[in-house]
């Protein structure tokens, strides 16, 4: 708890200022989400109340929980009760009544739609379903917070993941896309849901107001495709960029001596081991469950598996294999560099919220045959916006299978009116990650189900935008952009 107390020391006096009771607008505060689906732990949950109300924070304190976990993410008497779902109304706000007679009803969360996750089929709610769920929560009648009521974009490595053992098998990583298929799009685009809204919001809202037109929507660009520029191998950017740190035993990204001791968040990381002999069918196992997906390279050259399907998750070099093994070569090798690339794929943000430590971590052991491996160099690869920035001297094309950076360039006349949004198509690709103008947009994977990327048009400039795609495993041979989002069930 003392991150938590040196944090909301410092914001709770802040938001206290902008309370209803202070002349503001703040009506609420939540102390919680879904905790009732975690530990339940009333201790803790007392000591965020204490926290808050130390700080000045007056108003209804609230928790937002699915209704089937009762009173254990919240304090009765202490913390008002809302309920989170997207259908059957009545089953939850039932619950609540039963929980707390005579209170108002209120659904913190009510889903139009939902999120993605890598490998899973791209999740739509009917809009005659929408129409009859969220007609039944405002008649019932009960208050309604649309969760989401715009569809979002997880910008750079910020997407989030589920979880279900604490060792990671179950680890389901979320798409950059979180349009959710909600009343407005990821790009704001008015849907059949937003239709419905303005509709029923006007029938159920006892205050009659008039309610002015939406604004025009602005037409998204197609802008030309482009040709690849350059190309900087893995090894050209590990060896131009990135200094090392040495270690005798791995290290996991937070334990990295980096950023005033904090750590490494995310992004990717490098674990080398120079100048050594591997003799023919040697075998390199990995024990536990890796976090979160691995690449094997000898001399730069990968030799772990390239992704081909969803099948391939089951497979050496991705989370749900536990003590995986690969054969690194058939023919004796002497005085090679072996890399292991290990990408952070999102942190989990419900379920096993335990033990999030990403690359190889304590539970990670490596072995080269029977003998374990020591003595590191360990390359972390953040993409943070300088980094990016100072990547120069690319080389020619020639479309090497990954990992390798690639750039383009989209050159813009000066506008008046500024650059139109438009997505990137990455369908024809692997699996990456996109930069423009050195803010990193998100990841690609081909499995699907999101095939594009958000580009917001005042991301862009005038002049020379470059484009830096990190490819994994098989580049295409140009950048191609959509006017719409492209979504395909895998």
């Amino acid at each position: 708890m003392k991150y938590v107390e040196r944090y909301f020391n410092q914001l709770l006096p802040v938001l206290a200022e902008y309370q209803f009771t202070n002349g503001g607008s703040v009506i609420a505060f939540q102390v919680e989400n879904e905790y009732g689906y975690a530990d339940g732990d009333k201790v803790y949950l007392q000591q965020l109340v204490d926290l808050m109300r130390n700080n000045g924070i007056v108003e209804l304190l609230v928790t937002a929980d699915g209704a089937s976990t009762g009173t254990s993410g919240s304090l009765p008497g202490v913390l008002f009760q809302t309920a989170n779902f997207g259908s059957d109304p009545a089953a939850s706000f039932g619950v609540l009544e039963q929980l707390q007679p005579g209170q108002p009803l209120m659904c913190m969360e009510f889903y139009p739609g939902w999120l993605d996750h890598w490998s899973e089929s791209h999740h739509t709610t009917d809009p005659s379903v929408f129409r009859s769920n969220y007609e039944a929560t405002v008649s019932y009648p009960g208050s309604v917070n649309l969760y989401m009521f715009h569809g979002g974009t997880n910008w750079g490595f910020l997407n989030g993941a589920n979880n279900g053992p604490g060792d990671n098998s179950g680890f389901q990583p979320t798409t950059t896309s979180y349009d959710y298929d909600a009343p407005l799009s990821e790009a704001g685009d008015y849907t059949p849901k937003y239709d419905i809204l303005r509709e029923l919001l006007a029938q159920y809202n006892p205050v009659k107001t008039l309610t002015p037109d939406p604004p025009e929507l602005v037409e998204r660009e197609v802008y030309p495709t482009l040709a690849l520029d350059g190309q900087l191998t893995f090894n050209d950017i590990l060896s131009r960029s990135i200094d090392p740190i040495t270690s005798d035993t791995t290290l996991s990204m937070e334990q990295l001596p980096i950023n005033d001791d904090s750590g490494q968040s995310y992004g990717y990381i490098t674990y080398r081991q120079e100048n050594i002999d591997i003799a023919a069918g040697s075998t390199l196992t990995i024990t536990s469950h890796v976090r979160d997906t691995v690449m094997i390279l000898i001399n730069g050259v990968l030799i772990s598996n390239r992704l081909t399907s969803s099948d391939n998750l089951n497979d050496f070099g991705y989370w749900r294999m536990e003590d995986s093994t690969i054969t690194l070569t058939t023919e004796d090798l002497t005085g090679v560099t072996l890399d292991i690339v290990i990408e952070n794929f999102g942190r989990v943000n419900f379920g096993n919220l335990y033990q999030q430590f990403k690359g190889l971590t304590q539970d990670n052991r490596v072995y080269l045959n029977d003998q374990e491996l020591t003595s590191w160099l360990i390359y972390p690869l953040q993409f943070n916006k300088d980094w990016i920035n100072g990547i120069t001297d690319w080389n020619p094309v020639d479309l090497d299978f990954g990992p390798v950076f690639y750039n383009a360039t989209l050159s813009l006349e000066e506008s008046e009116d500024g650059y139109r949004d438009t997505f990137i198509d990455m369908s024809a690709w692997n699996k990456g990650v996109v930069i423009v103008n050195g803010f990193v947009l998100g990841r690609y994977v081909f499995i699907g189900p999101q095939q594009t990327l958000y580009l917001p048009g005042p991301f862009l400039q005038a002049g020379d935008n470059e484009i830096i795609i990190f490819e994994q495993f098989q580049p295409a041979a140009e950048v191609k952009f959509s006017k719409d989002a492209i979504f395909s069930n895998p």
